[in-house]
């Protein structure tokens, strides 16, 4: 519990936020205890960690404290008054369970997501994969996709037009999103096209002679 709610491991030592601790930190302490139990009834496996491949600068940990000060708030999620409880289900979905702020809000320089800009996309997501803007808005975002689409899309992947989700999206949608309940999907969906609508085309620089399309990575 303390990993998920403090990004902080066995010894003390910080985890670094590749870890989405900074997500989890939002679960309930029900949630916390119940994935403990799933993950301590599966097989053991006697497989070494692989180690972190990163640059000297960031191999010093307690660098992280000073990280977590700026950009760090652990506790669960608390309902927002005035909000439906269906609204406060989807909130407390996409910004702790499914996390959906870690891949599709921009960073800054130090890797602080910018919450200005939630929800936005982002041409530097994982694997420096673009990432696009969920927001509401009409242009850049799913502002012309209907409750029912997002719904459908959190469930099989399908977009309004017909293609497929893919890259890690697919595997979000395999492996997570498509077991919710539809209650949970509806409230999920409802959440974010009531989120703040951000115009912020995101799109992959072209090669020479290649043709220009969207690349939005869906």
């Amino acid at each position: 519990m303390r990993a998920l709610r403090e990004g902080v491991g066995p010894t003390g030592a910080h985890y670094y936020p590749s870890f989405p601790y900074t997500a989890y930190t939002r679960l309930t302490d029900e949630d916390l205890r119940a994935l403990k139990a799933y993950l301590f009834a599966q097989p053991s496996v006697a497989q070494p960690n692989r180690p972190h491949e990163l640059p000297w600068y960031l191999r010093f940990r307690p660098l992280l404290t000073g990280w977590k000060w700026l950009y760090f708030t652990p506790g669960p999620y608390q309902a927002k008054a005035g909000e439906s409880v269906a609204w406060n289900r989807g909130a407390y979905l996409a910004t702790a369970a499914a996390h959906c702020g870690e891949c599709h809000t921009p960073r800054n320089a130090l890797g602080g997501l910018k919450p200005e800009l939630q929800f936005a996309g982002t041409r530097e997501g994982p694997d420096d994969g673009v990432v696009p803007n969920i927001t509401p808005d009409r242009k850049t975002g799913i502002g012309r996709w209907s409750e029912s689409d997002l719904i459908q899309y959190l469930e099989n992947g399908m977009t309004p037009d017909g293609d497929f989700a893919g890259g890690l999206m697919a595997e979000m949608i395999d492996n997570g999103l498509k077991y919710l309940t539809r209650e949970d999907r509806a409230a999920l969906a409802q959440y974010v096209r009531a989120v703040s609508s951000i115009e912020n085309m995101v799109r992959k620089e072209k090669k020479k002679g290649q043709k220009k399309k969207d690349d939005f990575s869906w």
